[in-house]
């Protein structure tokens, strides 16, 4: 291990025996990247905490050695890191599920009420539990604490900042983890890896001075076990923030559920921009047009530049009678229930669908049938768009298809399909279908409409 707390000979000794390639791994702080180290065959790079690395941090450690592996680690990616995953460029994966018995952290945004902290302190102390009380400015922290020990004069208090000694700090930190301290007044030293369970209230001081990943990496310091967990941003007056302090703000009190880190980070992304796909720059001006429509007209020019054909993008109007939606009863959160309709909605094909399907039942438990018809709904969609159809609308009679000039459809073999099961199908004056009701049965009503959309599919690829 190597970090600021190892002394000079200690280092001198490390620093020998990773260039010589007697220690094989090596953990370490952002001291690790400094000119001194040296590896004799470095061959992966794991970074945890990603959000607190930038790129050319990174992009050193990879330069160090030919075919270095990297595996990044994070609850809320940088910008340019999501930018590079969300366009392909980088493989993804998340873990989504929370640990057993983890509970929502509630959150709180308001005005700077000293009063409403103090409350909130004993409240947590009668109950047995620490606080975190973030203030950071270093200069100011020492009264801060003193003015926490005349509003609540019971309780132990330390103080945790960058500019303290190793050996002072790591004391704090130690009487905190402990117990023996019941309030640890800090600076954003706390940010990451500290796993302190019995500390379940955050107060934050300015909390519109701090960064949208930040902020929600600070609140990951409490709830780490079955306690309920509490975290209370405080702001000067609303009209002393800027507009985008006021977003990050409003995006940390709205999301608060388990998990909420990549929607975070999506957020944080749309409100600091993408940044630069091939430079140094970790955000960049995307907020004009939005993520979604951004991301579409990247995968549009890579293909473009790939010298494949970008299919136009069609509106097919499809209204088939039936309540398609994620109930809130099923996905109680409302980020959730959005991230879900726009990977519903990007679907291309049944693989996809059946995968959504798979990890929504593990997820949510068993799918009810609005659910299950907003699934079906997505199979017709993609099969709609692949056969140029303009519209698929519920009537009294049935399914009413309608076809474009684009929809490459034989109307020769359409009229004799119609002769030979005129129960189930009826031509009309304009010339499209109508798919009649065979059933009142809704699933039935689906398959039947996606089996017909199969065959339309096989005879137009004949």
């Amino acid at each position: 291990m190597i970090s600021r707390l190892q002394g000079k000979k200690d280092t001198d000794q490390i620093t020998r025996e990773l260039a010589g390639g007697t220690i094989r791994v090596i953990v370490g702080t952002h001291r690790l990247l400094s000119d001194q180290f040296e590896f004799a065959d470095l061959g992966m790079v794991i970074v945890d905490e990603e959000q607190r690395f930038g790129v050319k941090h990174k992009q050193k450690l990879k330069a160090l050695h030919t075919g270095v592996d990297l595996l990044t680690l994070t609850a809320t990616p940088i910008p340019r890191t999501l930018h590079q995953t969300l366009s392909g460029l980088r493989s993804v994966s998340i873990i989504s599920t929370p640990p057993a018995e983890r509970e929502a952290i509630r959150t709180m945004v308001s005005s700077f009420d000293r009063h409403l902290a103090a409350e909130a302190i004993r409240r947590e102390l009668y109950r047995g539990g620490q606080v975190y009380y973030l203030h950071n400015h270093v200069k100011s922290i020492d009264r801060i604490a003193e003015r926490i020990r005349e509003d609540v004069p019971e309780a132990e208090i330390g103080i945790a900042h960058g500019q303290m000694s190793p050996a002072e700090l790591d004391r704090q930190m130690l009487a905190f983890y402990e117990g023996r301290l019941h309030i640890l007044v800090c600076t954003t030293i706390v940010e990451s890896g500290l796993d302190v369970p019995n500390a379940n209230t955050l107060i934050v001081e300015r909390a519109d001075l701090l960064g949208l990943s930040q902020l929600h990496q600070i609140r990951g310091r409490v709830g780490r076990s079955h306690r309920q967990a509490y975290a209370y941003m405080f702001t000067p007056d609303a009209r002393a923030m800027t507009p985008v302090a006021r977003e990050r703000l409003q995006a940390i009190a709205e999301h608060t559920e388990l998990g909420a880190g990549f929607l975070l980070a999506r957020q944080d992304m749309e409100i600091r921009g993408a940044g630069n796909l091939l430079g140094a720059e970790q955000s960049g001006k995307i907020e004009e047009i939005g993520l979604d429509l951004y991301m579409e007209m990247l995968s549009d020019a890579v293909s473009e530049a790939r010298g494949e054909r970008v299919k136009p993008k069609q509106n097919i109007d499809i209204h088939l009678g039936i309540n398609a939606i994620l109930p809130p009863a099923y996905v109680p959160q409302p980020g959730e229930r959005l991230n879900l309709y726009r990977r519903i909605s990007r679907a291309a094909d049944d693989a996809q669908i059946t995968l959504l399907f798979e990890e929504m039942t593990d997820r949510f438990g068993r799918m009810p049938d609005e659910a299950k018809f907003c699934l079906e709904q997505q199979r017709i969609r993609w099969r709609a768009s692949a056969l140029s159809l303009a519209a698929i609308k519920t009537s009294s009679l049935g399914l009413r298809i309608q076809f474009t000039a684009e929809s490459h459809i034989d109307p020769v073999q359409m009229i004799q399909r119609v002769q030979r099961d005129p129960h189930r199908f009826r031509l009309t004056p304009d010339g499209n279908l109508t798919l009649l009701h065979g059933t009142e049965d809704q699933r039935q009503r689906l398959k039947g409409c996606i089996a017909f959309l199969d065959s339309l599919l096989e005879s137009s690829v004949a």
